[in-house]
């Protein structure tokens, strides 16, 4: 899956934190230590090297040694105070209170008692910190998902039971199975249950929202090792792979869309690679960009697309005429 610009930004910062506390580190330690290859570390670091506080003349950077980074050694020689420790503002403090307070609302029933002690004690703090401020805030967050649905996970994660579920898919397909719940994980817009599923002998995640009836059952859930990056959804081998060349003003794109390949052309436009399942979601994505669609592989897409929009318009002059 294409790295995001979220993502990169996180793996830099935390790659700092850890270049200040080790002297010199290879490149494929530095690589397996966040999960990505030599080349993509390497890219970060010349990117790093670039970056630093307003001025940006070579003593405002953040600098490596050059001659470590030819033997294939990354060695943080400035850090222009980023391992320092975090102070926040009014505003900040403000903010993340508020989201440990929607996270214990939404999730704190699935916590075990070290989590959620963790947790209350971590918002108590930033509440004292911040003050009559905090005081103000009241944040419930808007569930999409059946209440009996996120009561029965929350009851089958913290009393780690088999959960029997039925899940309705993209394609809209319906199905029952019994999963061992292993931790719920969240997105920008959703929430998600990691679970071993039985029925296919592998983790998946379920989109809490799609989960129509959860049932707690007697057994005990099974222990299950899980893949690096299950917990963040990636498209499947599934339905039609579409290959889409946007304008570079739709670089966002690639950072919001679950993506297989973002590739960079050399007159600024990129290519994205798309599992499409549902039509109808690639249809929407395509006619939301259009102004930037370059190109569109295989080319029956471009035409159903271009009809959608006729039929669009065609409703339009429609309206006129018995207005």
């Amino acid at each position: 899956m294409a790295d995001r610009a979220s993502d990169r930004l996180l793996r830099m910062l935390g790659m700092i934190a850890y270049l200040d506390r080790h002297d010199g580190v290879p490149v494929a330690e530095v690589a397996e230590h966040f999960g990505v290859t030599p080349a993509q570390v390497m890219a970060d670091v010349e990117l790093l090297w670039m970056t630093g506080t307003p001025g940006y003349l070579p003593y405002d950077l953040i600098d490596f040694d050059a001659t470590s980074y030819e033997r294939g050694v990354v060695r943080l020689t400035e850090s222009r105070g980023m391992t320092r420790p975090l102070r926040l503002g009014a505003r900040e403090a403000v903010a993340l209170v508020a989201a440990l307070r929607a996270l214990d609302g939404a999730l704190g029933g699935a916590l075990d008692d070290e989590q959620g002690a963790v947790l209350r004690s971590a918002l108590a703090k930033l509440t004292a910190a911040a003050g009559d401020a905090a005081g103000a805030v009241d944040v419930t967050l808007a569930a999409s998902a059946d209440p009996q649905v996120t009561a029965a996970i929350a009851t089958a994660l913290r009393e780690q039971r088999r959960l029997h579920i039925r899940y309705v898919n993209a394609s809209d397909i319906s199905t029952e199975r019994d999963v061992d719940p292993i931790r719920l994980v969240t997105d920008d817009e959703r929430s998600y249950l990691l679970a071993w599923c039985r029925a296919v002998d592998g983790e998946r995640l379920f989109r809490v929202d799609r989960v129509l009836e959860a049932h707690v059952l007697a057994e005990a859930a099974d222990p299950h090792e899980v893949a690096a990056g299950a917990d963040t959804f990636e498209p499947g081998p599934y339905g039609d792979l579409v290959t889409l060349r946007l304008a570079s003003r739709a670089r966002w794109v690639a950072e919001v869309t679950p993506v297989e390949a973002v590739r960079n052309l050399d007159d600024g436009s990129f290519e994205i690679d798309v599992r499409v399942v549902n039509p109808d979601w690639l249809r929407h994505l395509v006619l939301q960009v259009a102004t930037s669609v370059v190109a569109v592989t295989p080319a029956r897409v471009a035409t159903d697309v271009a009809a959608a929009a006729r039929a669009a318009l065609a409703a339009y002059d429609t309206l006129e005429q018995v207005g």
